[in-house]
């Protein structure tokens, strides 16, 4: 299969994201190992907390953010990694029962000048819940190989 290469990415360029079921026993057994507060674990915990119910870590929605990118696009691209993240920002609480899905959209596209055969894609990413509900919002950018014979750069 041939791969996503830098020159396959514009911007306005969107790739779907999800949909993705969030589960009680999943929002349990992440927290449990990596964020065990008590608004994560427990029901009547989550209900007595801001966040009105059983909530996702904002860890876990950035998780399963990551596996809806990789199924959508990421593991069909030539990346070559990521700089790191301009920002995360979790809007609304994800509760058990709510289906997230959503968009990655390219931003901005740039040739890297310290390495010759290399691109920046920068991508702006938004996940919903099945209300239509902003829950997820962040930007980032990663380094896509370009097609072989056009490595100049910039």
């Amino acid at each position: 299969m041939t791969k996503l290469v830098y020159e396959d990415f514009q911007p306005g360029r969107e790739f779907p994201l999800g949909p993705k079921h969030m589960t009680a026993a999943e929002i349990i057994e992440f927290a449990s190992e990596f964020d065990p507060q008590p608004m994560h674990l427990d029901e009547e915990a989550g209900r007595a907390s801001i966040l009105g119910g059983l909530a996702a870590s904002g860890w876990h929605t950035s998780a399963v953010f990551m596996r809806m990118m990789c199924d959508s696009y990421l593991l069909a691209t030539d990346a070559q990694g990521a700089p790191g993240i301009d920002f995360m920002e979790w809007k609304k609480p994800v509760l058990a029962d709510d289906t997230l899905s959503g968009r990655s959209i390219v931003v901005e596209v740039r040739a890297m000048r310290s390495r010759p055969g290399i691109g920046i894609v920068k991508f702006r990413h938004e996940i919903e819940n099945q209300r239509g509900e902003l829950v997820c919002l962040g930007e980032n950018a990663t380094m896509i190989r370009m097609r072989a014979g056009t490595g100049v750069s910039a």
